[in-house]
């Protein structure tokens, strides 16, 4: 079996943090996407937790999409929240994008290392790609 990281160059983090890790791993037919939080080009984007966790979420179907899985392909999802009054409203845009292939999930509030509402990541599988 290989493994295939995306990202090895390291993403930009806030304050122009280079981050040491890579944005994606498959292996086996499994991708694991690490965290993401609402940022573009390293900066955290404000706004409300609807807002914060489109931006989260779509961060991790980029990298799903350049590692060729599909929002059908997550299996799990891990979501941390700042707030547990986030939870309804999280919920709300989680359903916007896995509506039609809902995926196992944990849920927890914790504080974060970035200043924002929500991180989340998503772990996928396709057997097609398992090797």
């Amino acid at each position: 079996m290989s493994i295939k990281r995306y990202g090895t160059e390291g993403g930009t983090g806030t304050g122009g943090q280079h981050l040491p890790f890579a944005r994606a791993v498959e292996a086996g037919g499994w991708l694991y996407v690490s965290g993401q939080t609402p940022m573009k080009n390293g900066e955290v984007v404000e706004g409300g937790i609807v807002e914060q966790s489109r931006l989260a979420i779509q961060n991790c179907v980029e990298i799903m999409t350049e590692a060729g899985f599909t929002l059908a392909d997550v299996v799990h999802v891990k979501v941390i929240l700042t707030d547990a009054r986030y939870f309804t409203s999280f919920n709300k845009v989680f359903k916007e994008f896995f509506g039609d292939h809902p995926p196992a999930r944990i849920c927890c509030v914790a504080d974060l290392v970035v200043d924002c509402k929500v991180e989340v990541d998503v772990t996928c599988y396709n057997a097609a790609r398992a090797k």
